[in-house]
Parts: structure tokens; sequence; C-alpha cells
């Protein structure tokens, strides 16, 4: 682990002073409602198989939809590959809308998503088309199934078929003739084949759930029965006389899981055949399966319910026996990586772990008896971003020497030497790159705190730049215009640790003057806010509030946020969610008070967003001496009504850690409140349900705490839908603190 100076505090100041006069006022109107400060980006792109060119969607005035266009990387030459005339339907006038599109193997053909519908949280759900490049030929899948029911289409090895879902069965479409044949029809109800329930979409991030066979004569697929899960109910009480409940089986704390398992099938029909997976099926998640590459073999992922164990099998699915490769364990939790890629005539595959205190790349033999580190050192790495087999080398994002940037480096994959840092000296802040299968080219996105998105398209063996794709400088000119501080960037020694964070002063700011503060928290393992990007922590709507209130906007991530500072720092707050963090954030906020004169310690708050809020409660509850106001969104009250996977990954069961469960949530304390609280929820939360707002209510009242409250109705966690709706959120937000801070 990196150590610190024994100084307190170390400043980076991002811009010196306020070198740009104000000539436009920050509205909450332009950044919610005319979105006049949002970034540009570009694509969506795809790097073709040459590795020499890429393709992306451009709008075509003229037919009224989008072309598919190549570009030769060296050139910049401009093929239409797909324009938008060919899409138009014989039934129709004009060209389908694309939300994505797949390639088939041979180029031959293409797959068009469109009229998309929402489950949960992503466009899952909608219509199909094939267009044969050949012939011209536009088709419609699944033309006898319910309209925008299809789901995670893809193409068979050979582009002669379709697979796809539909109302939880599986289907196989031959493109030529057009007919469908049904593999499950079991599905419906309890049962879902082919794709999962709303607490391994929402915390294991699994959605389609069947794969294509390398020969393309099976299907391997999940299946899942939600028999005996709890269901919980949405109610809609606005869209008609009478209220809507709306069911869904969601498994809280404690209760139980659906039971799952991975089947094969046929792809021309027949008979399943199922895996016998050690284990009872609703204590365990099979949370990944895919088929090795040129094999009748899957490799599936078992974690225990606890999620300390990630036990690795190979199933065959000619005979269905099955054999264990390895178990990954730790003592708080294991953390799923999709980094494998299989290597040396797929002898070797890739596994990303933190064994050894650290998140490293390994290179794993076919019989899990050798693993071999490839990337080493004491840092992180962050995400895989390309594996090069050909050219030796795996390229991923690292920071080791500040957690709130990103860089590109390279390791050899046979392990040996140093890692190689790719990204430029001289540009500090956080890079993102699409790289080439080859690892010759690149789109590279470069943003910091002060710089929005400058997307460029480049050598990645020179890093030199082939051509300017987005740089943002309109929206560049439209800051400069408000002349505001930029964010800086401190951190603050708490004793045990010492802790990133960042400041934002108003515009008029005097340093011999005082001004009340806002901590933003989110604190929990999901994310982490303390980042020099441009979007991270609301930018915009804390450089409002710190012009429009006259107050210092500050955020501290405490142990525990998800950062590359190594595994003893994001899990030690194992089995104490809501306590660690809410105690390293008031630590921090002391020590910031007692460092800045300018902050005034008596006019102190505390906002945060779904674990954010949680924070927030646990900071005027149980650490009302600091944290005097507070604004909680969208909130966990009682850990045992969020879902299982995702609380007892960090707390374990709630049967061995009673004391964690009760002292970490905010009910327990609500008695303790003597600040000031607004507390604001979307009635159609399906993550965090109302639930969790309505008992704290219940709970402030019994405790006779005086509080403002404000709900939306039929939103979601995100609270965003209907009309005008974000703009009076913050507007609500807004009023609050400056009645009350």
């Amino acid at each position: 682990m990196i150590r610190f100076s024994s100084f307190l505090f170390i400043v980076f100041v991002l811009i010196a002073g306020n070198s740009i006069a104000q000539t436009k006022k920050l509205t909450l109107e332009d950044i919610y409602s005319k979105n006049r400060y949002g970034s540009r980006g570009v694509g969506p792109l795809r790097w073709m198989k040459d590795n020499k060119s890429y393709s992306t969607l451009e709008y075509n005035a003229a037919a009224g939809g989008s072309d598919i266009v190549r570009y030769e990387v060296e050139t910049g030459t401009k093929t239409v590959l797909i324009s938008a005339a060919q899409l138009v339907p014989a039934s129709g006038s004009k060209p389908l809308s694309m939300d994505d599109y797949e390639w088939s193997g041979d180029n031959s053909k293409l797959l068009l998503f469109t009229n998309t519908k929402k489950v949960w949280r992503y466009n899952t759900r909608g219509d199909y088309w094939v267009l044969d490049l050949k012939t011209g030929k536009l088709t419609q899948l699944g033309k006898s199934l319910p309209v925008s029911s299809l789901m995670f289409a893809k193409f068979s090895p050979d582009g002669s078929r379709v697979g796809y879902v539909s109302q939880q069965n599986i289907y196989v479409e031959d493109i030529s003739t057009g007919v469908i044949t049904q593999l499950t029809k079991d599905g419906g109800g309890d049962i879902i084949n082919g794709t999962f329930d709303w607490v391994y979409e929402e915390e294991l991030d699994d959605r389609d759930g069947f794969r294509w066979s390398p020969d393309g004569t099976t299907i391997a697929y999940w299946q899942s029965d939600t028999k005996g899960v709890g269901t919980f109910y949405l109610i809609n009480n606005t869209d008609s006389n009478y209220s809507k409940p709306l069911p869904f089986p969601y498994p809280k704390v404690g209760t139980a899981n659906s039971a799952v398992k991975v089947g094969v099938v046929a792809a021309t029909g027949g008979p399943s055949k199922w895996f016998d997976v050690p284990g009872d099926p609703r204590n365990n998640y099979l949370a990944r399966m895919d088929f090795i590459p040129g094999s009748g073999e899957v490799m599936i992922q078992q974690l225990n319910r606890l999620q300390n164990s990630n036990k690795v099998w190979i199933g065959n699915t000619a005979n269905m026996q099955l054999k264990l490769l390895f178990t990954e364990s730790d003592s708080a939790w294991v953390d799923l990586h999709d980094d494998i890629v299989w290597l040396d005539n797929n002898k070797y595959f890739t596994w990303t772990s933190e064994k050894d205190g650290w998140v490293h790349l390994y290179k794993v033999s076919r019989d899990g008896k050798e693993m071999k580190p490839i990337t080493k050192g004491s840092f992180d790495v962050v995400n895989i971003n390309c594996i090069d087999p050909a050219g030796g080398y795996v390229y991923y994002i690292a920071s080791p020497e500040n957690f709130t940037q990103r860089y590109l480096y390279r390791s050899r994959l046979d392990g040996k030497g140093d890692a190689e840092r790719v990204s430029p000296a001289g540009m500090a802040g956080q890079h993102s790159y699409q790289i080439s299968a080859d690892a010759k080219y690149a789109i590279h996105s470069f943003e910091n705190a002060v710089t929005p998105r400058r997307i460029s398209l480049i050598n990645l063996g020179t890093h030199k730049e082939i051509k300017l794709m987005a740089d943002n400088q309109e929206l560049k000119s439209r800051i400069s215009e408000l002349g505001l501080r930029p964010k800086e960037f401190f951190k603050v020694d708490i004793g045990p640790v010492v802790l990133d964070g960042w400041m934002i002063k108003p515009i008029s700011f005097d340093p011999q003057k005082k001004y009340p503060v806002i901590f933003h928290v989110y604190g929990e393992p999901a994310g982490s806010t303390v980042q020099d990007n441009w979007g991270t922590g609301d930018n915009m709507w804390h450089q409002y509030l710190a012009n429009e209130l006259g107050c210092i906007v500050i955020s501290v991530d405490n142990r525990g946020t998800k950062v590359p500072r190594g595994r003893d720092f994001r899990k030690c707050i194992y089995r104490q969610i809501g306590l660690l963090a809410a105690d390293d954030q008031a630590a921090a906020a002391k020590k910031i008070m007692q460092t800045y004169t300018f902050i005034d310690s008596a006019h102190v708050g505390m906002w945060g967003w779904s674990g954010g809020g949680q924070m927030t409660l646990h900071g005027l509850f149980r650490h009302g001496n600091v944290f005097k106001t507070g604004i909680a969104v969208s909130f966990v009250a009682l850990q045992t009504l969020y879902d299982n996977v995702y609380q007892e990954r960090y707390m374990g069961l709630p049967e061995d850690n009673k004391y964690g469960y009760k002292e970490g949530s905010p009910l327990t304390h609500a008695g303790k409140l003597h600040g000031k609280l607004m507390i604001i929820h979307g009635t159609g939360d399906d993550n965090v349900h109302y639930q969790n707002f309505e008992m704290m209510v219940n709970e402030l009242i019994k405790n006779n705490k005086l509080f403002s409250m404000m709900s939306y109705p039929n939103r979601d966690h995100g609270i965003w839908q209907g009309v005008n709706t974000t703009l009076h959120l913050r507007r609500t937000m807004e009023q609050f603190w400056k009645l009350n801070l």
C-alpha cells in the first residue's frame, strides 16, 4: 500500500483561483430541463474484424433513419455498409430504428434490435429483424409471438438460425424458412428459461440466459424456479380509479431464493438435460456459465450463499458430468470478474483474483492445477480492456499512484517484466479505451474534473491521435462563461487511514469568511464519489448549490468504497455496513473543520442517494454532533428489507450477524435525531422499496421527531420518470437547504 506523508492535508488545486469572469449564471433549468451542460459522446462504435476499420451509426436525413457506416482507420475513408433505405419493412414507410445490431460470423447478415421495452433496468425486450446483405431481404423474427416480446436474440455460429427468448421460453428460428422451433415449453409463471429473476439481474449482472454451443448443435441455458420466493407488491395509485398491485418475486435478506439450474437442449428440439451441481440450488448462485471455445464443455461458476466461495466447474454437455476445477475463496466476499479469455489452443484461461491482496490477472491451466500471475505489484487492476494473445500483452486500467485517476497499462501474458504505462504522462485524469482486437488502435476517451470528455481515434503503440471524434469544446466554453471554481482534491488523515476528498467553493469565496458545508456521501461498496472525472458526484448540481446557497460542498470516500486501494481497504467494512463508513465520514468531517478555518462547524449538512441516503441517516442519527441537516433519498432504512444477494454479500447472514444488521440499520437510531431531516422516495422503487420510507416515517413519528418528506408516485429508484420530475426533485432539495442549512 502506498504510504502518505504525515502532513494532514495535501490539497491538489486543479486551477488556482477564479481566472475567468462570470458572464452567465448557472440555473437548474439549464442543467436538468435543457441539458445545456451534458457532454457529447460518439457511437456506438464497433471494431470490424479486420481491426483496420470500425463501424458506427450516422443519421441519414433523406431516408429518415440511420446508416451503418464503416471508417478506415488510416485513410478515414467512409463506406456505407447498410443504408437506412435498406431497413424499411415491406409494410412500412420509415426505416427501423436501431437500438442495437449484430453481424453474423461471416458478415453476410445483420441482426437488428428495435421497438424496445424496459425490463427492470434496461431495454432488453423488443423486436428483432434480420437483413440478408446478399439478397437485401429484411425479415422480422418471431412473427407468431407477441410484439416486443423477444429477448437476447443471437445468431447460431454458422449464421443460419437465430435463438431468442420470448415469454420465458427459448426458441430457435431458421432464417431462410422462417420455421420456429420452441425448445422449452415450461416457461411462464414461476419458471424462467433463458433469462433471470430480478435479483440475479440486479446484483449478479445476469440477463442473457442462454448460449449457443460452438458447433451450433445445442444450447445451454439457465432455468429459474421462483416458487417460494417472497412476492413484493408495488402499488400504482395514479393511472386509474382503483389501485393496481404490481407483484414480482424479490428475495429479501434471509429469505428463499429462486432454485436455479443449468441445462442443455438440442437446437432442433427435444428434452433438456440438467447438470447436477452439488449444493442446495436455493442457497447457491450459478452466477456464470459459458462454453469453452471449440468444445462441448461449459464452465460454470457457483457462488455459495455467503458469496465467500466461488467453485469453478467444467461440465460435459454430452454426458452431463461435472468436474471441480478449483475454488476461489475469501474471508469476506468474492467478487465476480468477467475477464476469462482462453489462450494457447484453449489449454489455459485468464482469471482475475485478489488473493494476494490486490486485484490481478492470472493464467490458469485447463485442469486448474497451475495458476501463474500475469499482472503483479501493489496496485489493483480496475478493469481489463484487451487481451492480445498474438501480441503477448494484456491491456488494463489501473492507478497505482492516485486513486482518483485511471490510466492504461499493459503487462506481458507470460508474466515477465513490470507493468508498462501506456497513457501519456501529461494527461492527468481518467482514461478509457475501446481497443481493437490486435491492440494496434483504440478509441480513447479522456476527462478530468475540469475537462469534459475528449474522444479520439489513436495509434495505441504511439498514443498519437489519428482523428479527433469529439472534444466537447462548446460545452467547455459554456462552462467557462459561468466562471466556476473547480473542484479541489485533498487528502484527510483520520488516524487509521488517509482518505481522498474534494471540495467546491462558491465563485465569491473569501477565505476570511465562514461558510456552511454540505457533505455528499455514497460510502457503500458499489461505488465512489471522489473521482477526478467530469461527471461523478452530480458535478453541476454541486456547483449550483455552492453558488446559490453560498456554501462549500465536500465529498470524501470512506473505507469500503469501490476504489483501487487494495483488498483490505475495500473489505474492512465486512459485516458492518453503515457503521464503519459513517464513522469514517464523521471523523473526516471533524478533521476538515479543524483544518479549514473558513468552514462553519455549526452549519454542516449531508446528503446522499440510495446507500448514500442510508449513510446520511446514520450521519444525522449517530453523529448529530457533526451533521446538523440532511437529505436522504431512496434510502435503506432496515437492512433486512433489502435483497439478500447484495446485503448478505457484505453483511453475512442475519442470524449470524444480529448486531451488525440491527446497529447498521438507520431505523434503529431514528430516535436520536436532533437535526433537520428531509426524506425522499419514489413509490415505484423496485430496488429499495418505498416500504423503507414508510417504516422510517413511522419510527420518526413514534419518537416525536419532526421532519420533512416528499414522495414521487410511481417513480423508481432513480426518481426521473414523468414530466418535470428531475427538475422538481432538485428544486425541492434546494428549497430545503435554503430553509434549513
